[in-house]
C-alpha cells in the first residue's frame, strides 16, 4: 500500500477505537507506532518512540501544565467558588434570570483560577443549582446555564487546552491567554444577555432573588481580590516578562496555597486529594500528548498533508470558506471526542492547513479552543451534560443536552465573529507589545 492508503486506514483505524472508548492517549500512541513500523520499520519507529519520550520528558514548558492543573484543584477544594459566587450573586441575584445569570459569570471567573471546566461546572452546580430549584428555576434553562457556563473556564486564562496549544505548536503561551481575554469577556456577556433575554420574556423560566443593600454588594467585593492578585500575578508576571509561564504557574500554585492556608480553607485531606487527582490528571495528558506526537510523526510520513493543502490550493477555494468547512468538521467532531481528543487528532492535520491560509497562530489557538467548547456540551459525549447529571440524577439527559443546545450555538456565533474579525483576538496582544517594544 502507498503512504495515503496506510494515513486513511489509520485515521479511520483510530476513530473506530476511540468510539469503542479505548483511551485517546493509548489509540494515538498504538496507531502512530504501528504505522512508523510499516512504513519506516521497526528500528526506526523505536528510535521515533524514543525521541519522542526524551522531547517530552524533557521539555521545560510542558511543567506548566501539571502546575496549572494543581493550581485549580486547590481553588477547587478551598472554596474559592464560595467567594465568587457569594459576590457576584450580591450583584446579578436580584434581576430576571439573576441565578442563571451569576452561575455565568462566576463560572468566568473562577475559570480564571483553575483553568478546568469540569472543576468550575462541579464546583457551581453544587452550589447553584439548589438555590436555582429553592426559587423554581426552569430546569432546562438551570442545568443548561452551568454546564455551558463551564466551557467559559477554557478560554479564560489560564486555561489547559491553550497550554496544550502552545506547548504542541511553540506557539507563545503568554500571546495565548492575553488573546483569550476579549473572546472570554465577549462569549460570557452572549450567554448572559441570552439568558436574561429568554427570562425577560418568559420571567417563569428565572425568577427574581432576593435584593440587597448597596453596603453589602460593595463590601462583597473584598472577596473578589484574592482571585484578581492570582490572575494578575500570573498574566502580569507572564507578559511583563517577570517569569516564564512556567514559573507563572508555579506562582499561581503555590500562591493559592498561601491564601487558603491563611484563611484556614485547607485539610491535610483536602491537600491530598488536589495532588492526587493533579497528578492522575497530569499523567492522562502526558500520556495523550506523548501518543499524539507519535501519531503525528507517522502522519508527517504519509504526506496527507501536503496533499490535502495542495489539493486545495488547486480548488482555489477562500480561506473563509475552508475555515467555516473546518467549523462544520469540528461541531461534528465534538459529539464524538473530549476536548484532548479534539485537539490532538485534529492538529497534525489542521494546524499546516490553517497557517498555510495565512491565519496567525495565535488566533487559531483561540478559534480551536472555542471549537473544543463545544465537545463539552454536545451530545452523545458532552462531559460537562454528564457532571451536572451526577448533580441532578432525577433529570433526563434529553432535558439537560436540549438547555445546553442555545449555548453550543452562542458558541458557533463567537467562533463566525472570529473569523470575520480577526482582531477580537489579536488586538489586545499587539496593543500590549506596543507598549512593551
Amino acid at each position: 500500500m502507498n503512504p495515503e492508503t496506510v494515513g486513511i486506514i489509520a485515521l479511520l483505524s483510530a476513530f473506530m477505537l476511540m468510539l469503542v472508548r479505548v483511551p485517546i492517549g493509548i489509540v494515538l500512541g498504538t496507531v502512530g507506532v504501528t504505522g512508523l513500523i510499516y512504513l519506516q520499520g521497526w528500528t526506526q519507529a523505536l528510535v521515533q518512540l524514543q525521541l519522542v519520550s526524551w522531547e517530552i520528558g524533557t521539555n521545560f514548558l510542558f511543567i506548566t501544565l501539571p502546575l496549572f492543573i494543581l493550581m485549580g484543584q486547590l481553588a477547587f477544594h478551598s472554596g474559592f467558588a464560595t467567594d465568587l459566587y457569594d459576590c457576584i450573586y450580591k450583584w446579578f441575584g436580584k434581576r430576571t434570570g439573576g441565578l442563571a445569570i451569576t452561575s455565568i459569570v462566576s463560572s468566568a471567573c473562577f475559570g480564571a483560577i483553575t483553568g478546568s471546566s469540569i472543576a468550575t461546572v462541579s464546583a457551581m452546580g453544587n452550589m447553584l443549582m439548589p438555590e436555582m430549584k429553592r426559587y423554581r428555576y426552569d430546569t432546562g434553562l438551570a442545568s443548561g446555564s452551568l454546564a455551558s457556563a463551564g466551557v467559559l473556564a477554557i478560554l479564560i486564562p489560564p486555561s489547559i487546552p491553550l497550554v496544550f496549544y502552545g506547548v504542541w505548536t511553540e506557539t507563545s503561551i503568554g500571546d495565548l491567554f492575553i488573546a483569550a481575554i476579549i473572546p472570554g469577556i465577549i462569549l460570557t456577556s452572549l450567554f448572559a444577555l441570552y439568558v436574561y433575554a429568554r427570562c425577560k420574556i418568559s420571567p417563569e423560566l428565572g425568577p427574581r432573588g432576593p435584593e440587597f443593600t448597596a453596603k453589602e454588594r460593595f463590601s462583597s467585593l473584598t472577596k473578589l481580590a484574592p482571585s484578581a492578585c492570582l490572575f494578575m500575578l500570573v498574566l502580569g508576571g507572564i507578559y511583563g516578562g517577570f517569569v516564564t509561564p512556567t514559573e507563572a504557574a508555579a506562582l499561581g500554585a503555590m500562591g493559592i496555597f498561601v491564601i487558603a492556608l491563611m484563611k484556614r480553607r485547607l485539610t491535610l485531606s483536602a491537600i491530598s486529594e488536589a495532588t492526587e487527582q493533579s497528578a492522575l490528571l497530569s499523567s492522562n495528558i502526558f500520556l495523550i500528548f506523548l501518543g499524539g506526537m507519535l501519531f503525528s510523526r507517522f502522519w508527517v510520513q504519509t504526506g496527507l498533508t501536503e496533499d490535502t493543502i495542495e489539493y486545495i490550493t488547486q480548488a482555489q477555494l477562500s480561506p473563509l470558506v475552508i475555515m467555516l468547512c473546518l467549523v462544520l468538521v469540528f461541531t461534528l467532531l465534538g459529539a464524538i471526542l473530549d476536548t484532548f481528543g479534539m485537539l490532538i487528532i485534529t492538529l497534525p492535520i489542521v494546524f499546516p492547513l490553517v497557517m498555510s491560509l495565512g491565519y496567525d497562530r495565535v488566533w487559531f489557538g483561540i478559534f480551536m479552543v472555542i471549537m473544543i467548547e463545544l465537545s463539552l456540551i454536545t451530545p452523545p459525549i458532552g462531559i460537562n451534560v454528564f457532571v451536572m447529571h451526577r448533580i441532578i440524577p432525577d433529570t433526563p439527559m434529553s432535558t439537560l443536552f436540549k438547555g445546553s443546545i442555545p449555548f453550543v450555538l452562542l458558541c458557533l456565533l463567537m467562533a463566525l465573529i472570529l473569523l470575520l474579525v480577526p482582531e477580537v483576538a489579536l488586538w489586545l496582544p499587539q496593543y500590549i507589545k506596543s507598549l512593551n517594544p
